[in-house]
């Protein structure tokens, strides 16, 4: 797995790797490109955290989801004060700990 100084630099990186779309956050469930995602139809690849030094706004986690369809991209999210609401399977998904 390679290893990112920033955010964009991740999701630069991921993207060149083939995670070509964006995958947005909806509480229970992943959107893209019309399409919503529980958390039994896709798999995190691989993931990046970054810790704001000086500024929470900065601490975020770059996500690498694939879909069971085929469909790869990015969900980039922010966490501990600026984190969204998520459903406890979501939540269960997302941690950083190997489904």
């Amino acid at each position: 797995m390679a290893a990112y100084d920033t955010v964009s630099q991740a999701v630069n990186g991921l993207k060149e790797r083939g995670y070509t779309l964006d995958f947005n956050l909806k509480g229970n469930s992943l959107e893209c490109q019309g399409q919503n995602f529980n958390p039994k139809d896709f798999e995190i690849t691989e993931f990046h955290r970054f810790e704001g030094n000086s500024d929470p706004g900065d601490e975020a986690v770059v996500y690498a989801i694939e879909s069971k369809s085929g469909v790869k991209g990015v969900l980039v999210n922010a966490f501990g004060v600026y984190s969204e609401a998520l459903s406890d399977e979501m939540m269960k998904k997302l941690s950083f700990q190997k489904n």
